[in-house]
């Protein structure tokens, strides 16, 4: 037979998905040393990690917009991030656009894992991401660089994020407290943020360390996609990849 024709013979190839859903700090987190950028490498050839990030964005808009995100008929994620809180938490004064009241922020995480199940991702794939911790004086420099008052505070951040521990433990899924753990034993947590919000190199690495072990859980059932090239047969290549497209 030749190549041609047995490739048209070939078995679709599924990839996994896993999915990233989030503001800014998703948007950016494929960008070099992100934390979304480190869990790609850590699962190539395993499944595709998809940023849909951002930036700018509060649980209201996200609530409507991930229905369209995850397609009909589209295979459901092996396991979703839901990282939103730092928008949120912004102050209704000085963010009106932005700011989403905590009950309301609440409602929306939960109602969010509730698409994803009815999607057939399961709560138990989902883990939900708390915004990790302001540092005052570097957010309240940017802000007066565009002009603004200092929009937004860590204490009430702080509120936002023990709301996401709430959801995840009424809807049964995954937590990542990022608020607490960049604070823990009252440590310096200036490092981890590049101007007082958004994540520095140090705390793309804290996350992505954090977070790999609740993904890994997850994923660690899928297989290495086709077979490793020493393994592909040289005098008739389509009988090692037009099969099952799976290999240990």
């Amino acid at each position: 037979m030749a190549l041609s024709e047995a490739a048209a013979g070939g078995s679709p190839l599924r990839w996994p998905r896993v999915l990233l859903f989030g503001d800014s700090i998703t948007q950016l987190s494929f960008q070099p040393g992100g934390w979304g950028a480190a869990l790609a490498d850590r699962l190539v050839r395993r499944c595709d990690v998809v940023n849909r990030g951002f930036s700018g964005y509060n649980t209201r808009w996200a609530r409507l917009v991930l229905p369209r995100l995850l397609g009909a008929g589209a295979a459901a994620p092996e396991a979703v991030t839901i990282f939103f809180g730092a928008n949120d938490s912004a102050l209704r004064e000085e963010s009106p656009k932005q700011h989403v009241p905590l009950a309301e922020f609440a409602a929306n995480l939960a109602g969010m894992v509730r698409v994803l199940a009815s999607a057939g991702v399961p709560a138990e794939r989902v883990v939900l991401v708390a915004p990790p911790p302001l540092w005052e004086p570097a957010w309240e420099k940017e802000c007066a660089a565009q002009g603004y008052k200092l929009n937004r505070l860590n204490s009430a951040v702080g509120e936002y994020a023990r709301a996401c521990l709430q959801v995840a433990r009424d809807c049964g899924t995954e937590v990542l407290d990022l608020w607490t753990l960049m604070q823990k034993d009252n440590q310096d947590f200036s490092a981890y943020l590049s101007d007082g919000l958004h994540l520095s190199p140090k705390g793309n690495e804290f996350l992505f360390l954090h977070l790999w072990p609740l993904i890994e859980k997850r994923v660690s059932h899928l297989p290495l996609l086709l077979p490793y090239w020493k393994e592909v047969s040289e005098a008739e290549p389509e009988l090692s990849l037009l099969g099952g497209g799976d290999h240990m």
